[in-house]
């Protein structure tokens, strides 16, 4: 099979649904591993934010992980706070910009986008869109226009999003 094609398909994407106090999605991390290295830059594994009201951190946690995202290290900084969910429980916003310090980030900077709000309008986004789409919970996955909530379940989730993300990596049949 050669690549003598001029324009490559589009990569599918995944909607990766998720609040960063949610032990849940902590769970979740290990099929979101599994999804990367099974698809390399063939999945493009998007995160999105859906805070939940009775977490009282997770705003700021959402806003944290968009200034590590700018600054490079988004998902590495998404899986050291949830792997953490006690200690932001605890700690609060303080712990955001620890784990910050921590990855090597400039944590003044996330401390920063924490007071000036920057990221607030992108996870306010976020949220809105999900809620228009019927996220209720996280994780909740969107791929090829289908929802997979693991807030419910995440049994089999990680098959059934292999089996979309083959098929759209498939292309047409005819």
């Amino acid at each position: 099979m050669s690549d003598s094609s001029p324009a490559r398909p589009a990569v599918p994407v995944l909607d990766v649904w998720c609040e960063l106090q949610c032990p849940d999605c902590r769970t979740a991390l290990d099929d979101l591993r599994a999804l990367r290295a099974r698809y390399g830059d063939r999945l493009e594994l998007r995160l999105r934010h859906f805070p939940l009201e009775k977490h009282k951190h997770a705003f700021a946690a959402a806003q944290a992980a968009e200034e590590a995202l700018e600054q490079g290290r988004g998902w590495e900084y998404v899986e050291a706070v949830l792997g953490r969910v006690e200690e932001l429980d605890r700690k609060g916003e303080p712990f955001l910009v620890e784990v910050a310090r921590e990855l090597g980030l400039d944590a003044e900077e996330v401390d920063t986008a924490l007071i000036d709000g920057r990221h607030i309008l992108v996870v306010d986004a976020d949220q809105a869109e999900g809620r228009a789409i019927g996220v209720t919970g996280t994780p909740t996955y969107v791929i090829g226009g289908e929802r997979l909530d693991g807030g419910r379940s995440q049994e089999g989730l990680r098959e059934r999003v292999e089996e979309i993300a083959d098929r759209l990596l498939a292309g047409p049949t005819g």
